[in-house]
Order: structure tokens, then sequence, then C-alpha cells
């Protein structure tokens, strides 16, 4: 029996940007409320574990990774294989804050509509930039979000905690995937996070921005199917959770 699927989406994002994973793979599904509208990374995950299989995969995009290492360093038991795609582990750099901050007070001045067309063409490589119906899609997926949502999360980001130890203590089957045309989160920023995870496979997905998986949705299923057929070590033993329960 394959093991059940669980997916997090990223900033803004919802179950629209893996909608062909889930069509793929009938055990999956995906977060699809915004994490209950929480601003912090371990409410998100405290969120997410509460309405989890007792035993799952995990696949975590952009932000949703960051969530996915943390239900990870919660519920070892729990997580059966993990997937980590378009992100990082690095803590909040210089002039973050100020940057996203700016997208924030452009929403609430000129609407929510002009934020979402400043930040979303960044995030995709040159095909789906050109792609009507694929930006169409992706476009009003972020609208669905609105201004509150994108607050709650980038408060959540800006407050994120330091994930990178969490990455060595790793020991079920991990896959690290990117867009090789991700500007936001590059390739070798995801080199250095696999090196840091032992056994972990790295995939570079030609054609791909930081919207990997709505962007080349084959390429990126392939790597589903190739990640859920790795064997898998008998569950870990439970372990002390970051942070609170």
């Amino acid at each position: 029996m394959p093991d059940e699927l669980l997916i997090l989406p990223g900033l803004m994002c919802d179950a629209t940007m893996f909608a062909a994973t889930l069509s793929a793979f009938p055990q999956a599904q995906a977060v699809n409320d915004h994490y209950g509208g929480t601003d912090r990374i371990d409410a998100m995950a405290r969120h997410v574990l509460t309405m989890a299989p007792p035993r799952f995969a995990l696949i975590g995009h952009s932000m949703g990774a960051r969530v996915a290492l943390e239900v990870a360093a919660r519920a070892p038991a729990r997580v059966t294989r993990l997937m980590l795609a378009d992100m990082g582990v690095h803590g909040v750099r210089a002039g973050e804050a100020e940057s996203r901050y700016a997208l924030r007070d452009l929403g609430r001045r000129s609407g929510f509509a002009a934020l979402v067309d400043a930040w979303l063409p960044g995030m995709l490589g040159a095909a789906a930039r050109d792609d009507a119906a694929l930006m169409d899609a992706l476009r009003t997926m972020c609208l669905r979000a609105g201004q509150t949502v994108f607050e709650a999360q980038t408060q959540a980001l800006l407050h994120r905690p330091d994930t990178g130890p969490i990455l060595q203590t790793l020991t079920i089957p991990v896959a690290v995937v990117v867009g090789a045309e991700d500007q936001w989160s590059p390739p070798d920023q995801h080199r250095a996070i696999a090196a840091r995870i032992s056994g972990a496979q790295l995939h570079v997905i030609p054609g791909a921005g930081h919207m990997a998986p709505a962007e080349q949705p084959d390429p990126f299923n392939t790597v589903i199917a190739e990640w859920l057929d790795r064997p898998v070590q008998a569950a870990p033993a439970p372990t002390r959770p970051l942070g609170e329960a």
C-alpha cells in the first residue's frame, strides 16, 4: 500500500500549485487552508499535524518546506520520507524585511492585485512567464489568498526558526528539488542543503523557476515517483520536539 502523501504549499499558494500531482497520486492531499491563517512556522506545523494521517510522506514547497522540516522535527515517527522543493534554511537576510514590507505596503496602498502582479513573474521561469493560461491560474490562486494571509505568512517568514540543524537529524529518504531557473532559491542553495542531509538526492528540473510543481509538473511527478520507491527504514523512536509540543 503506497504511503499517504501530504503536500505543504508555500507563500500565497494552495492546492492549485499541485493540481497535476494530486491527479497523478491518488493517495495525495494538500493543505488547502493557508495553515488556518497562522503567522508562525511552528503554529503552521502544529496545524498540519492535527490534520495529517498517522504516518505519511511529506512534500514541502518554498515556505511549506520550512513547515515540513518543523513537522519532521516534531513528529519524526510519523513522517516516512521528505521532499523539500524550492526552499531555503537560512535565517532572515539583510534587507529581507524591508523587501517583504515593501510588497505588503504596495498591497495596502494599491490593492492586493498590484502586490501579486509585482511578485509573481519573478517566481517563474521564462517559459512559464510566456504561458498565459498558467500565469492566469497562478495569479488567481494568489489572489484567493488575499492581503491578510499574505501578511500573516510574511510574519511567519520573518520570524522563522533556524531549521538548518534539523537537516543532520534526518534518516528517512529525502529528495531536494529545485527549478533550474529558480532565482529566489537557486540550485546552488539546494546543493548545499542536500550536502547536509545523509543520503539526500538532489534533482534540478530544467525549464522551471520557483514554482516548479506547476511549471514542469511531469518531471516533478517523476521525481516524486522515484522518491516514493526508495526503501524506508523502520519508524524512528519519538524524539523531543523543537519548541512547544
